[in-house]
């Protein structure tokens, strides 16, 4: 799919900011987003956190699981995300395991922060300066690696 022009992208954009306000007015938080899948179809997210109770529901995620869904494939190489604000490390991470590859965003996590959504400490501790936010050990068991033997020697596996 060749890349969007600017007037496309703000179309997108200005797709993802109306299903944001919308879903305001539907119970949700003032997130949208939209993917658009190498064959041009749009699949539309919003932030479902509160009404499904689901911490990982945010907008950019639903919009991936859907794409995904849609178009029955995990890997959505050659797929723009257009988000009404700029993604958070969460909604990062999926778009990375689901190979997008551009990510465009209206509002800036400033913004988000004045309307009281502040994922800062976040980003301070994936940037190692608030490892006390949630402390990580590792654990070695001598068992660790056989999910990861049955992984390798299962001939039916799907690698991603």
């Amino acid at each position: 799919m060749p890349a969007h022009s600017e007037e496309q992208r703000n179309e997108y954009l200005e797709q993802a900011i109306r299903l944001a306000i919308r879903n305001v007015s539907d119970g949700g938080g003032p997130f949208g987003a939209v993917v658009v899948t190498p064959d041009g179809a749009v699949h539309e997210g919003v932030n479902r956190v509160t009404l499904d109770n689901d911490p990982t529901a945010h907008a950019e995620v639903v919009a991936i699981r859907r794409a995904a869904a849609d178009t029955a494939n995990f890997d959505l190489t050659g797929s723009v995300l257009y988000a009404s604000c700029e993604p958070c490390p969460l909604c990062l991470s999926a778009t990375l395991w689901a190979r997008i590859g551009n990510v465009y965003y209206a509002a800036d996590r400033h913004g988000a922060a004045r309307a009281g959504f502040d994922d800062a400490l976040f980003y301070e501790y994936f940037a190692g300066t608030r490892p006390e936010l949630l402390p990580v050990e590792h654990t070695p068991l001598t068992a660790s690696d056989s999910p990861f033997e049955a992984w390798r020697n299962y001939a039916g596996r799907v690698d991603y």
